[in-house]
């Protein structure tokens, strides 16, 4: 697998070249994305060794970029940018006299019309570019079980927060995912599926339509919380609403709904009216209702094994959550900013606990009537 060694900006308002040093000469593909202003490169897979500090510091016209998996056989680069660009050249240098290969890319300052034009040119003259396609296939079993869908946020190039200890949030909600859905797939009561499995990105619009397309009974989206001062701890549960209920939940929600655009995906492109039209529509009002009553059952159970947050239930709009025809919640398994939560979120004991706990509330909310009921179909023909 070729590898790429470095990357880094130089350069000033005027003119910046990116570099990236590969093991050998890539091909990429490289286009525009407005709304942030962001150049993407897509290259074959790589595997990324370049420092944890790589990125976090722009220059002139680069503010951030970032890099990861974005799907099976593909990496990809998302460069920043602090306003539109041109591409002025776009090419590779060979390996010589012991130095790496290199793609080199230099940028311009250009006008918004402009820019989009090349955004718009590169679109329809290519295909779509992959946005992390859910590949989740349909889990073997007896089709009378119900379906719980488990959804590890982040994934491949988002690695969502990062920990004190540098623990980051894609590693920590996979292996606590795969621990829950172990232990129901053991109760013998359920069917387990996954949005991914392994370092990729997925999509918020694919996660909702795999649980969709499967005829999932529950979503379940898991993360980790952070907080700047480190003291704040605790876990949290979310359900979809339009309203928020506070100002941090608003703003966790805008913060996760931003990751397709930490992706490099073209969320114009990705955004749908199918949802939007039916916001009112009363079967995904029902839907909501089973999704609280999930949340409710999370949160009494929980609180028996793990510390929770001061407000355990709350609400905010969630894409992740926006299926209009399966029962939902998001949970922030405790802010890996703090290091006593970070201790036990990378702690096996601790997951395996935590996640007995949730098969429990899982069981509690198909046990009742009215879950069952929605199950059997009555609310979701």
């Amino acid at each position: 697998m070729p590898y790429v060694l470095d990357a880094r900006v130089v350069g000033d308002e005027n003119h910046v070249r990116f570099v990236v040093d590969t093991s050998t000469p890539l091909a990429a593909a490289v286009f525009g994305l407005a709304d942030p202003y962001r150049i993407v490169i897509d290259l074959p897979e790589v595997r990324f060794v370049l420092p944890d500090s790589a990125g976090n510091d722009g220059r002139a016209l680069v503010s951030a970029f970032r890099y990861g998996v974005i799907s099976a056989g593909k990496s990809r680069v998302v460069i920043d940018l602090t306003g539109p660009v041109a591409i002025e050249k776009q090419f590779v240098v060979p390996p010589a006299d012991g130095q790496p290969a290199r793609l080199v890319l230099d940028l311009v300052p250009t006008t918004r019309a402009k820019f989009l034009a090349a955004a718009q040119s590169y679109r329809d003259s290519h295909a779509a570019p992959d946005t992390g396609a859910a590949s989740a296939t349909a889990p073997a079993g007896d089709t009378g079980k119900p379906l719980v869908m488990l959804d590890p946020g982040h994934g491949g190039i988002d690695s969502g927060t990062r920990g004190s200890g540098g623990v980051l949030e894609k590693d920590v909600v996979l292996a606590f995912a795969k621990v829950l859905g172990d232990k129901l797939t053991a109760t013998n009561r359920y069917r387990v599926a996954y949005t991914r499995t392994d370092d990729t990105y997925v999509s918020l619009g694919d996660r909702v339509k795999v649980a969709r397309d499967q005829h999932a009974a529950l979503f379940l989206s898991v993360h980790v919380n952070s907080f700047p001062t480190g003291a704040v701890r605790g876990t949290i549960v979310y359900t979809v609403s339009d309203a928020a209920s506070d100002k941090m939940a608003a703003a966790l929600a805008d913060s996760e709904n931003r990751s397709d655009a930490l992706a490099g995906i073209d969320v114009k492109a990705e955004d749908s009216d199918q949802v939007k039209d039916i916001l009112l529509d009363l079967t995904q009002r029902e839907t909501r209702n089973f999704g609280v009553a999930f949340a409710q059952a999370l949160v009494r159970h929980l609180g028996k094994t793990t510390l929770m947050f001061k407000v355990p239930h709350q609400q905010a709009s969630f894409k992740v959550l926006e299926a209009p025809d399966v029962p939902s919640a998001l949970i922030e398994l405790g802010y890996i900013s703090n290091p006593e939560d970070e201790k036990e979120l990378t702690s096996p004991a601790w997951q395996a606990s935590v996640a007995d706990t949730m098969v429990g509330a899982i069981d509690g909310y198909f046990q009742k009537e009215t879950a069952a009921t929605f199950v059997t179909g009555a609310a979701n023909p």
